[in-house]
């Protein structure tokens, strides 16, 4: 131990200091574990919270996204498709078919949008997991079924337990509009109610799911679908959830120029974005309060400074120069900083731990969990202590060129 670092430690510790500079050396560091426990805490709440978006989203959006670069319906009857079925890396190979739909049940009426999907859709997806009320079923023996999202659900009367069919409307493409009688031109299909859904708002006051048989017939299309979803193997999904830039070139080279092919950061851009750029301001804005906290640590080594006036000049005349002088505050500061940090950080990740473990808080309302969600990331962790340590070593800077 070097003796300014000896000497800032006596300082820190000494009993015989004034009570007055040791409480506010103590309010400086409590401030600073509470900043830090806060940080903690929050910044593990929003991981959390981070954590159950993306996993509700991720449920429904697949690995990769083919879409035409033109037009709205295409084949999968070209070699560029055949290719990629039998490509290794791909689990699962999706047909799916969309469309917005005016929809009737009993005399309620609503506009949705349908999507024709078939049993691989269903069996790769995780969807099934977030049916609250009967089965993500689309057929049941010669009957076709439709799983529609809760919102739609309430605003149509709709409960698993009716039997009443529900009729799904579009108007014919071959058919003209009759001034007369309009309704002659609109095509029809009738299904029965076989699972409710529901994952958030957006999704339940928008979306019903169909046999895409059944949708092609009312539409009139015979193999067309307006989307092929690609679900990977784990070989080329990299440590964020995205699949690897090698394996979406691989799938956009087989397509060729006449599709778009997105990969789930890019189905979602704004999503992401939003979340990143949430959780910086979230950072930056504690930060801002730690800055505040921290004049706490310029009052209180201003106040050693002045009373140990007697042991600098003692320190001088046994030859310490300025160097030596600046480093013993600057280290006080430093060990008041560093003090704070580790309690706060202990303090924080034991609140988090016990969140996770035993459930300290419950969520308000009814939503998908029951308490808060809790998700510890070390790299938020070290984040969180170099940025903390920084502006107190920046603050015991400017106080011992202050003083």
């Amino acid at each position: 131990m070097n003796l300014s670092t000896f000497i800032a430690r006596r300082y820190l510790f000494a009993k015989k200091s004034h009570n007055v500079i040791n409480i506010i050396s103590g309010i400086s560091a409590a401030g600073i574990a509470i900043g830090c426990a806060a940080l903690v805490v929050i910044m593990s709440i929003y991981n959390g919270f981070d954590s159950i978006i993306r996993t509700l989203y991720n449920s429904y959006t697949p690995d990769l996204l083919v879409i035409p670069a033109e037009g709205k319906v295409f084949t999968t009857d070209s070699e560029g498709f055949e290719k990629i079925k039998s490509d290794d890396a791909v689990i699962s190979f999706c047909e799916v078919l969309e469309e917005n739909v005016f929809v009737r049940y009993g005399d309620n009426n609503i506009v949705a949008t349908a999507r024709g999907v078939d049993s691989v859709y269903i069996s790769t997806t995780g969807l099934k997991d977030y049916v609250v009320e009967g089965n993500f079923e689309l057929e049941f023996g010669a009957l076709k079924q439709v799983v529609i999202g809760r919102t739609l659900a309430h605003e149509l009367g709709l409960r698993i337990s009716f039997v009443a069919p529900m009729d799904i409307y579009f108007p014919s493409r071959m058919a003209n509009v009759s001034p007369v009688n309009p309704f002659a031109s609109l095509r029809s299909e009738r299904l029965f109610p076989g699972g409710i859904i529901s994952l958030d708002q957006n999704f339940d006051k928008k979306y019903m799911f169909l046999p895409v048989e059944s949708l092609r017939s009312l539409l009139e299309y015979e193999e067309e679908v307006t989307s092929v979803e690609i679900y990977a193997d784990s070989s080329v999904i990299a440590p964020n959830g995205v699949v690897t830039a090698g394996f979406q070139k691989r799938v956009s080279a087989a397509l060729g120029d006449s599709f778009i092919v997105k990969n789930r950061q890019q189905q979602n851009e704004s999503l992401y974005k939003l979340l990143s750029y949430e959780k910086i301001a979230i950072y930056a804005i504690l930060l801002f309060v730690m800055i505040i906290i921290s004049c706490n640590i310029f009052g209180s080594l201003s106040m050693l400074i002045i009373e140990k006036r007697d042991d600098i000049e003692i320190l001088k005349s046994m030859g310490a120069d300025d160097r030596l002088i600046k480093k013993i505050f600057v280290k006080e500061g430093w060990m008041i900083s560093l003090l704070g940090i580790v309690v706060g950080i202990a303090v924080g990740l034991l609140v988090c731990l016990l969140q996770q473990k035993v459930g300290l808080v419950r969520m308000p309302g009814n939503f998908i969990v029951e308490y808060y969600p809790v998700v510890i990331r070390w790299s938020d962790i070290l984040i969180i202590a170099g940025g903390v340590g920084l502006i107190g070593y920046l603050a015991a800077v400017v106080s011992r060129a202050a003083n």
